[in-house]
């Protein structure tokens, strides 16, 4: 765990020195680049999984269940947020 601070930390040392040359312009296209292709090793280490494979349909429920869960408290937490601490300023103002 150590190690992923450490990598961390002097990626920010890094940034904070080269902050402002021409290669930094292209990190973020860098960084899609490499995050397309962990998707795809992910994709390939799954696939090549045979109890992951075997089991696929139960986790796909439980990962859609998930989903929904979560999407559902986030709407559920930000109608309240609003309702709590927006509304009533519009209200005011009107």
């Amino acid at each position: 765990m150590i190690n992923i601070f450490l990598i961390i930390f002097s990626g920010i040392i890094v940034g904070r020195l080269f902050r402002n040359s021409r290669f930094t312009k292209y990190v973020g296209k860098i960084i899609s680049a490499i995050i397309v292709l962990l998707l795809f090793f992910l994709g390939m280490e799954v696939g090549n999984n045979e109890q992951v494979m075997q089991n696929f349909r139960l986790i796909g429920l439980d990962a859609f269940v998930i989903a929904l869960a979560a999407t559902l408290g986030s709407v559920l937490c930000a109608w309240w947020v609003y309702r709590k601490f927006f509304r009533r300023k519009k209200e005011k103002n009107a």
